[in-house]
């Protein structure tokens, strides 16, 4: 009787296969979780990465510049502790209703203003 040689080769349902595939996925699920109880995305930061937010003078306008670069004409840095990071936090709406005058005083917009 001829003598065949046979490899053995692991399949996916090896011992252990499993166990790998499950680590992935617990860790997968892990970082979700933490993404999502910290409230950490960037698609709802303010400002991309290597910008920071300037505020409009006079009023409620805003938008981001390269960090290492001043503001723009008509711009201005937000307060110190008062720089809004993220889309709707309390910053982001406080400065919708407020705003700098151009002596750096933070003041109330007029409604409709």
């Amino acid at each position: 009787m001829p003598v065949t040689n046979r490899v053995h080769r692991p399949s996916a349902t090896a011992p252990g296969a499993g166990a790998v595939r499950s680590v992935r996925a617990l860790l997968l699920a892990g970082v979700a979780a933490a993404a999502v109880l910290t409230g950490c995305s960037m698609e709802d930061a303010v400002c991309g990465g290597g910008e920071y937010p300037v505020l409009s003078v006079g009023g409620t306008g805003s938008a981001c510049v390269p960090n290492g670069e001043e503001p723009p004409e008509g711009y201005t840095r937000y307060p110190e502790g008062k720089v809004p990071e993220h889309v709707g936090d309390e910053w982001d709406t406080y400065w919708r209703t407020h705003t700098v005058d151009e002596h750096g005083k933070v003041v109330r917009v007029p409604e409709g203003g």
